[in-house]
């Protein structure tokens, strides 16, 4: 059964930053759209930001822009999530999924949730 698995999860400062990471477990992301979610205590589940399958287009929601930025890591065929200046709003459990094509604007990244593959999650945790 196909997996993807996060990983970089952790506790980290307010303001400082995390890598987070994902990989399939069969096989690369470099050709798949893959997108990252975020569900907070409480909160429904949110979709944080996207990167297409062809031209590797990423889109982000507000919350997230100008601080997270997506990547595909080709060597690796991994795709990772590089956030920045975090705040006590980006605590919650970061899960990444991912379809062979997709993501192609900003509503994906609101909108779009019916991804082939899912990780289970990984915990971010902004503390003061």
């Amino acid at each position: 059964q196909v997996q993807l698995v996060e990983s970089g999860g952790g506790l980290v400062h307010a303001g400082g930053s995390l890598r987070l990471s994902c990989a399939a477990s069969t096989f690369s992301l470099n050709n798949y759209a893959v997108a990252w979610f975020r569900q907070a205590p409480g909160k429904e589940r949110e979709g944080l930001s996207c990167i297409s399958h062809s031209d590797n287009q990423a889109y982000y929601a507000d919350s997230v822009r100008g601080r997270f930025t997506i990547s595909k890591d080709n060597a690796r065929g991994t795709v990772s999530l590089q956030m920045s200046n975090v705040n006590f709003e980006d605590t919650g459990v970061y899960f990444c999924a991912a379809e062979q094509a997709g993501c192609y604007s900003e509503y994906d990244v609101r909108h779009h949730v019916r991804y082939d593959y899912w990780g289970q999650g990984t915990q971010v945790t902004v503390s003061e």
